[in-house]
This record gives structure tokens, sequence and C-alpha cells, in this order.
């Protein structure tokens, strides 16, 4: 199988690679555009941490600019462009896009697979948009970013992966030389200055820019249907998830609370019926226990007509937010408001 994974990874490679040659040679048009572009991406699938990092720029940044926080809207059933509302349903704008729509409602939130089409609409009908915050799109190329901001996932090194379907890569590890920043991500709290030595080796090897290291760390859990529940450390809780990566969630709840049980789905899953039986059992299996999930699952829940009320009364989600290990290069938003306003030289 292995064999035969690596084998159907070929295809995907060259694909990739004649793609870049196009833009490279002007075959494939890269666009841009007179209102600055800060794009968040990757060079692979599942859960790096992108959108927590998007999430923290937007909030930054509102101070300062109109922003505008772009997304392709993964897992929608619409096409097209969309503006998100407090409103809307996950199924139409996508998850990511809604959860952050909620956190920052002020913010204009925008879903189109069409990057380029949306930049157009975004500047011709909201021209007091002074900054785009572009959730995943560094693949494509369509769209000439500002700012390229890296997402690496420190629990899965680019190094040592593969093209898909062997691996995780979705994109050349030598496409990296068109980052600005790399931010490695799911770093544990105690990261040895030689594991930070290590990834900037590494890095370096691709393009010598800045370089951060970050954690995700979970914050007081909050009740779904504010119920008067009050989650407590050390608490039973059975940990729920539907997000690319959950060995990070997972970890991070064990630290916290007592683990009775585990359900872990696909990213972007959409819960049926036989799920919520799935989930109602395991709560009467286990009636001390809470029901912990994801910001991100959270949002699909919060006005599902399934969800009983077994779970209204038990359904916790953690929000989490980012926070920079010590060695870092220093202030990572405070510098990229000077490459905005050109203080900066990225190049240098």
């Amino acid at each position: 199988m292995k064999f035969l994974l690596k084998l159907l990874s070929y295809p995907y490679r060259m694909a990739i690679t004649i793609r870049h040659w196009m833009f490279d040679c002007g075959l494939l048009k890269s666009h841009s555009f007179p209102v600055p572009i800060i794009c968040v991406g990757n060079i692979t699938v599942g859960g790096t941490g992108k959108t927590p990092t998007a999430e923290m720029i937007v909030g930054y940044m509102q101070s300062h600019y109109n922003v505008a926080l772009l997304s392709r809207g993964y897992g929608r059933r619409t096409k097209g462009y969309l503006e998100v509302k407090t409103s809307s349903s996950y199924r139409d704008v996508g998850d990511e896009p809604l959860q952050i729509k909620l956190k920052y409602p002020d913010a204009l939130v925008v879903v189109c697979e069409k990057r380029v089409e949306a930049m157009e609409r975004i500047m011709r009908e909201h021209p007091e948009i002074n900054l785009v915050v572009m959730d995943d799109g560094f693949q494509h190329r369509h769209v000439e970013a500002r700012i390229n901001v890296v997402i690496v996932d420190s629990t899965r090194p680019y190094y040592e992966d593969d093209f898909l379907p062997a691996g995780t890569l979705r994109d050349k590890v030598s496409s990296l030389d068109r980052a600005h920043y790399f931010i490695v991500t799911k770093c544990p709290a105690d990261m040895q200055p030689i594991a930070q030595r290590m990834w900037r080796k590494e890095l370096h090897k691709i393009a010598y820019q800045k370089v951060y290291f970050t954690r995700v760390v979970p914050t007081k859990a909050v009740s779904l249907f504010q119920t008067p529940n009050v989650l407590n450390p050390g608490d039973q809780v059975i940990a729920m998830s539907g997000i690319g990566n959950p060995k990070a969630f997972v970890a991070g709840v064990r630290k916290l609370y007592d683990v009775k049980a585990k359900l872990n789905f696909s990213d972007h899953h959409v819960y049926s019926v036989s799920d919520i039986e799935r989930i109602v059992a395991l709560l009467e299996k286990y009636p001390q226990a809470m029901l912990l999930t994801t910001e991100k699952d959270a949002v699909k829940l919060r006005r599902s007509r399934r969800v009983p009320d077994i779970m209204r009364e038990r359904l916790f989600y953690q929000p989490l937010k980012v926070e920079f290990l010590e060695g870092s290069d220093e202030d990572f938003l405070g510098t990229l408001k000077k490459d905005l306003e050109g203080k900066v030289h990225l190049d240098a």
C-alpha cells in the first residue's frame, strides 16, 4: 500500500511542478491589487493552525485598518461569492469563516473559491476596506499577496513529508522561498533552544526570513448553550473534535481534565443523526462526564436542531489563543504592521 501511494504521488508532484512553471513564465497570471493582502497559508493539508493565526492578525489589525477576511469556505454546499453574517449557516459559508465572523462581527468576512473575483468585488462594493487577510491561498498564486505568512506544523515536519496521497504535502518545499514570515505552530511550551535552532536551520535552507514559534493555549471552557454548568480542572470529559489534526487538541484536554472517552471525526465534519446517537450513548455511559469540543465544532452545533437535551446540558467548547514562545523573533504583529506601512524591507 505504501508503495502504491508513493507511486500515485508522482502525477500530483508533476502537476504541481508544471503549474508553478506556468506562473513563473507568465502562462498563468498572478493578479495584484492596490489593497494590501496578507496571505496566511501552508504547504500541507490538515490542521496546521492557519485559522487561529488569521484570527490573531484580524483581531490586531482591526485597531488600525478596515479589515476583510477572505476564505475559500471549504466544505460549504454553496458556490461563488458570499458575505458571511453572524446568522449564516456553516453549511452555506463554511465552519471556519463563520467562526471568525462570530468572533469579529465588525469585520467583513467573505467566502469565494475564485479569489480574484472576490478581491474585485470587495474593492468595488466595499471601498472602505484597506486590508485583506486571506486565509489559505499560498499555493494558488492567482492573487499576489503583499505578505505571505506560512504556517509550519512542528508535529509534522515538512522535510520528512511526501506529496499527496503518500504524505500531506500539497505544494513543493521550494515554494517556501516566497514566504516573508514563518510561524512554527503547536510547539511544546518548554521547547528548547536547540530545537528552535534546528527548525531555523531547515527553514533557512529555503528562505532567510523571520521565524516565530507558537503554541496554542486552551482558554476556559465555555458552555455552548449557556447552562449554569461549570467545567473545572480534573472534571470528567468526553473529548470530541472534527478537525484536521486532533492530537494536539486531545493532548491539551488531557492536561486539564479526566478524559473518559474521545471521538475524532474528519476535518469539516457534518454531524449526522448516527453521530449524535454515538455521542448520546457515551454521555449515558459516563453520566458524570461533560462533552468538550473545539470552537470550530461548536459553530456547527450551536443552531442544530438535532442536538438533544442531554447534549445541550453538558456541551462545552474550548476557545484557543496563540502564544509566542520565548526565542521567537520579536513582535510579530508590530513588525507585520510596519511591513504594511513600508517601514521594513521584507527582502532584507
